[in-house]
């Protein structure tokens, strides 16, 4: 993989440190699948995704490993076939399950820099959120991308100080109720529109959020703060 254009924004020390991080996506839809795809692009080279779901018609609309030829295969499989595309060297475990309390233990290693949280399940995303925390292993989380046509901005923020999201709200108290005193998220600082039934969603939003997750983690490591 040619990476000279990124070193000549991050120099060739950066580039090191990018390609010896240990990255796991959980979640590969709209927002996971274009983080990992970006990651990769960014030259980070060990990459854990995770996700039990395959491609559907209905995710063609906006997630990466979804087109008409994909349709019906797993997504992390898709996905993985994606990433080597992009860079040969790339070492990517692609695990086809779904994230519970029961499996957390086997699946989330205490070696992974950090977690992306792209689950759209609220149970397993507090199963997830709570077992990093207590394990004391980096997680940033991905909040609702959804019901939003707008340009979209996102911030990163502290779960607590988030506000016009109806999944944040609902994280905000469970996760009290489970005594996490903090938690990082990607958070829309728009409005959502308000729909009936099937949450509604446009290609570029949950895209957007998966670029700041990737801009989250490249700057982290810039600065060894993973």
């Amino acid at each position: 993989m040619d990476k000279s254009r990124t070193e000549i924004l991050v120099g060739k020390d950066n580039l090191e440190k990018f390609a010896n991080k240990n990255i796991a996506i959980i979640g590969v839809g709209g927002v996971g699948g274009q983080v990992a795809i970006t990651l990769a692009r960014c030259g980070i080279e060990n990459l854990t995704i995770i996700d039990f779901d395959k491609v559907d018609s209905s995710n063609i609309n906006r997630q990466v490993v979804a087109w008409q030829t994909t349709i019906g295969k797993n997504k992390v499989d898709v996905l993985k076939e994606m990433i080597l595309a992009i860079n040969p060297n790339a070492k990517v475990s692609a695990i086809c399950e779904r994230i519970n309390k029961d499996n957390l233990s086997k699946l989330i290693s205490k070696n992974f820099d950090i977690v992306v949280d792209a689950i759209d399940s609220v149970q397993d995303k507090i199963e997830l959120i709570c077992y990093c925390k207590e394990n004391n292993i980096n997680i940033i989380s991905a909040m609702g991308a959804g019901n939003r046509i707008d340009l979209p901005s996102f911030n990163v923020m502290d779960i607590y100080k988030t506000h016009d999201d109806g999944l944040a709200k609902v994280m905000r108290k469970k996760l009290r109720e489970r005594n996490i005193q903090n938690l990082e998220v990607v958070c829309s600082v728009s409005k959502p529109i308000v729909t009936s039934g099937v949450v509604g969603s446009i290609a570029y939003y949950p895209a957007m959020c998966g670029l700041v997750i990737c801009a989250y983690i490249i700057n982290k490591i810039i600065k060894e703060e993973i």
